[in-house]
Order: C-alpha cells, then sequence, then structure tokens
C-alpha cells in the first residue's frame, strides 16, 4: 500500500497534466477541476505517506525499483526517509493551494496548469529518488516549467514598466531591456533564473559523473554507494565541492542567491509558492541525500564552509528586504534569508541542528507559501506591489489581513507555530560548535520582525487610497481554502509536533552516527531532548 500511495503521490500531476492536453481551451472549469482533481488525489496520497511511515523502523521505506539500464547502472528506484517524506508532502500541500489560487487565471488556463503540475511533479520526483540519474533528472525537469511559469505568466516589476529612454521613448519592447538589469522584465528573470540553475546542475552533475566513474560498483544506486562507494583526498573534496555549491546555487546560498528574488518578483503568485516553498529545498535535500550519504567524512571535514556562508545569506537577505518596496522582493530575499537557518542547522552536524533544519525546510514552505499567495491576491486586486503606495487594506480585506498577521508571525517563529519548533532546534542545536553564528540567526529572527511588520502596516494599516476603494476579501472558498490548508497546518504541527520530530530523528540519528563516527550513547542522550 505504502508504494503504491508512493506511486501515486508522484504520477496523479503527470497524469493529471497529460489529461488537460485533452480538454480544450473554452472549458475553462473543466481544465481547473482536471487539475484539482489531480492535485487533491497527490495530496491525499502525500498525507498517507507522511503519517504511514514508520519512525520505530526507519530508513527507507515504501520503496518500489524498476530497473532502467542493468549495463549502466541505473534503475527506477524511489522510496523516502524521515527527510524524503515530510517535504513530499509539503509538496503536495503547495501543489494543491497552488491550483486555487491560481483559479482566475485566463490567459492560456490550460498550458499554465499543465506546467504547474509538471514543476510540482518534478520536485515530488527529487524528493523520492534513490538513484542518482533520476535525482538529477527530476532536478532538471523543473527548471523548463520555471522558465515558461515566469516568462509566459510572470509579470514586469515597476521599474521595467517605467523604462524609457533619454528621449522619452519606451524600451520595453526592444531586446536592450536584456542589457538592462535594473529593470527586471519577466523575460530577464526567467532567462537568469534558467542560467543560473543550469550552471549549477552542469556543476552537480559533474560530482555525480564523477562519483559513478570513481566508485568501485559503477552504478547510480544511492544506497549501493552509500555502502561502497569511498572517496578520500583531493578527489572527494574535488567531488563534495562540486555537489555542494552545484545544488547549494538552487538553494539559493550566498553568493549564488541573486536569481531568486528576481525570479520571485517577477513569477506568479503558485509558482513563487513552489519555488520558495519546495524548488529551493531541493539544493538542501541534494547535498543532504548525495554528500551527506555518500561522502560522511568528507562532509564533516568541509560542511564549516556553510557555516561561513550562512551568515552572510542571512544578513544580507534581511537587510535588503528591509529595504525592500516591492511586496514579493520584501519576501523574496526572506527566503533567502530563511535559507541561510537551514545550512547553519546542517554545518553543526548535530542531531539537534539538523532536525529542526529539516523541520524548518517543512515550515518555511508552508508559511512562505501563505505570504506569497496573499500577496498574489493583493496585487490581483491593485495592480501594484509597491507598498508605499499602498495601505489601508485592511479596511476593504479583514479576513485577508488577519490570515497575513498569522502568516508574519509563522515567518517570525512564533510559539504555536511548525516554525517555532524548528527554530529553537537549529539554535539550541548549533549553539556549541558557532555560537558567533546562532548570534547572527537570532539577530536576524528581529530583523525579520522587523520587515515584515513594515511590510503588513504599509500594506494593510493607515489610510486607504481613493483608488483602492473597488478592491475586495477573499470571499469564497475558492480563495480562502489555500490559506486556511495552509494555516492549518502549520498551527497543527506546532502544537502537535511529536509525530514529524519522531519521523526526521529516525533518519538523522543514524546519518550523523555515520559523519560524526560517535557512540550511540551520545544518540540516546540527544533523544531526551524531547520526549
Amino acid at each position: 500500500m505504502g508504494s503504491f500511495a508512493l506511486l501515486t503521490v508522484l504520477f496523479a500531476p503527470f497524469f493529471g497534466a497529460i489529461a488537460l492536453i485533452f480538454v480544450p481551451n473554452r472549458e475553462a472549469l473543466m481544465v481547473r477541476m482536471v487539475a484539482a482533481v489531480s492535485a487533491g488525489i497527490a495530496l491525499l496520497a502525500s498525507l498517507y505517506v507522511f503519517m504511514a511511515y514508520d519512525p520505530d523502523v526507519g530508513g527507507f521505506q515504501m520503496m518500489t525499483r524498476w530497473p532502467w539500464s542493468e549495463e549502466l547502472g541505473i534503475a527506477f528506484y524511489i522510496g523516502v526517509d524521515g527527510i524524503g517524506a515530510p517535504l513530499v508532502f509539503a509538496s503536495a500541500i503547495l501543489l494543491f493551494a497552488g491550483i486555487f489560487i491560481s483559479w482566475h487565471i485566463k490567459d492560456r488556463t490550460k498550458e499554465f496548469y499543465i506546467f504547474l503540475l509538471i514543476l510540482a511533479a518534478a520536485t515530488i520526483g527529487v524528493f523520492m529518488s534513490l538513484d542518482l540519474f533520476f535525482l538529477y533528472f527530476f532536478y532538471e525537469m523543473s527548471v523548463l516549467p520555471m522558465y515558461l511559469l515566469l516568462g509566459v505568466w510572470g509579470s514586469h516589476t515597476k521599474g521595467y514598466l517605467s523604462m524609457t529612454d533619454d528621449a522619452g521613448l519606451k524600451l520595453r519592447d526592444s531586446v536592450r531591456f536584456f542589457l538592462n538589469f535594473g529593470s527586471n522584465s519577466k523575460e530577464y528573470a526567467a532567462m537568469k533564473l534558467t542560467l543560473f540553475l543550469s550552471a549549477g546542475a552542469v556543476v552537480a552533475l559533474m560530482g555525480i559523473l564523477l562519483i559513478y566513474h570513481f566508485s568501485p560498483v559503477h552504478t547510480f544506486d544511492i544506497l549501493v554507494l552509500r555502502e561502497q562507494a569511498k572517496f578520500d583526498g583531493w578527489l572527494g573534496n574535488i567531488i563534495w565541492l562540486l555537489i555542494f555549491f552545484g545544488f547549494a546555487s538552487i538553494a539559493p546560498i550566498w553568493p549564488l542567491h541573486s536569481w531568486s528574488p528576481v525570479g520571485h518578483a517577477a513569477a506568479p503568485a503558485a509558482t513563487s509558492m513552489l519555488h520558495a516553498g519546495v524548488l529551493m529545498k531541493l539544493g538542501h535535500f541534494s547535498i543532504i541525500r548525495v554528500a551527506f550519504e555518500i561522502m560522511p567524512e568528507i562532509t564533516r571535514e568541509l560542511m564549516p564552509i556553510a557555516a561561513v556562508l550562512c551568515v552572510f545569506s542571512i544578513v544580507y537577505g534581511g537587510f535588503v528586504s528591509y529595504f525592500a518596496r516591492d511586496t514579493k522582493y520584501v519576501i523574496g530575499y526572506s527566503s533567502s534569508s530563511h535559507m541561510g537557518y537551514i545550512f547553519l542547522g546542517m554545518a553543526a552536524l548535530d542531531y539537534i541542528s539538523l532536525t529542526g533544519a529539516v523541520i524548518y525546510m517543512f515550515a518555511h514552505a508552508m508559511a512562505t507559501g501563505m505570504l506569497f499567495a496573499m500577496v498574489g491576491w493583493v496585487y490581483e486586486q491593485t495592480h501594484t506591489r509597491d507598498i508605499p503606495s499602498l495601505g489601508g487594506l485592511a479596511k476593504k480585506m479583514p479576513f485577508l489581513a488577519g490570515a497575513f498577521v498569522i502568516g508574519c508571525m509563522a515567518s517570525i517563529g512564533m510559539p504555536g507555530t511548525v516554525n517555532f519548533i524548528a527554530e529553537v532546534m537549529i539554535i539550541v542545536g548549533s549553539w556549541d560548535k558557532y555560537p558567533f553564528q546562532v548570534i547572527v540567526a537570532v539577530l536576524g529572527i528581529v530583523l525579520t520582525l522587523a520587515y515584515l511588520f513594515k511590510m503588513m502596516r504599509g500594506l494593510f494599516y493607515g489610510k486607504l487610497s481613493p483608488e483602492y476603494e473597488h478592491v475586495s476579501d477573499t470571499r469564497n472558498w475558492v480563495d480562502r481554502l489555500p490559506l486556511l490548508i495552509m494555516i492549518t497546518t502549520s498551527i497543527f504541527f506546532g502544537i502537535f509536533p511529536m509525530h514529524f520530530y519522531h519521523v526526521v530523528r529516525s533518519t538523522v540519528e543514524p546519518m550523523l552516527d555515520r559523519i560524526n563516527q560517535v557512540a550511540p550513547v551520545i544518540a540516546q542522550n540527544a533523544q531526551g531532548i524531547l520526549p
């Protein structure tokens, strides 16, 4: 039953995308319903996978393996562990929510939903792949739909729309916008995202091919490589660095981050949700799956690199968010800043910190998904993302204003949300090894509070401009359902975190034992942190 559920999560979006090909464009409601049903099936199956995962057994569960090329050692091999299961669940939640967030899209609705389903299915494929070939295959598959979703359905920034030459003539339709980096057209954002992710993917591919070539078994099977492939010396260091920086570019870690906020600003709301919620987590997950699993000794030696770079991510992203005027830039740079917390939890190589980092991947997906969904609604109603030109919207949008407060509280890490548990675990688990970074991380939380409350005040409070008297709140179930799902999930696991904790712990414990080569008594002592 478990393996069937896992296949359902992966292939339901793909089959939904195929089914949409045969639905006429004029049947817009049918298009939306097919997308919603396929996403709903994936969501229910992912919930079963997450709840049915047995933390007492641990390891990889619900596995399915079909040989693809015996000569090359490639197989379609999927399964989930305590790290993959919650991220598969997060992907399915954001896909289902994104379908309804995009309910009002009228421009080529069918094509939009096809690419959105393929994007979500590709991220899910990465989280359950146990074969390096298919992990990389699904990783690369996510780039194409992102390019099209930004380039076709995205939006230009205010600076781009006002771009003129010295004579006052519009240059928006000229090829010269590619050279105007300050304009940030949707085409520029799509191209920058594609180039950054493709370049990083090529670097990671070099590392994967070196693992394949220099391993004694010549296979892409991660579980076999974990037990039999040994790399040391300069070769092992080169492979590890290729894997780390290749996948860290999508995370994104400073200084490889600049594509992400631009992509957020240009992307439609549902794409931003998947981008920030799960696409960025592909980097952290792939580093854990490849570097942590296959090269544990080198990970212990070189992972402090992440502890240095994460400081720049936290500080730089936080300050840019504070001074940004565009709502999507605020949340986009905030996401880049928060990715530094995950890298800090990973770099400490501590049982508590790494567990917190994995939980934070899920928590950040819910919190950022809420915020991008809501600023997307504000943009749809006001046709602007410029914070200083807005204000007083709470008078017209009381439900959205209340939900926005909850989203900000979750992103900050208020008690009662799953973000709080994750942040506390990262801070506590990293203190002994990286006290300076922990102090910076705590100050980053204060900075997060400052820029999110600044944005909330600029959007919803103060005097309402007469030009926005026409705006309306989310009123029907289509508009409110995705927000309620994400809010409920964040609060539920914030109040009842133990199953989540035990699921992640069952994988983190043996992984860190292999990396740190410690006695089992240390892992047993760590269990006393939480019952």
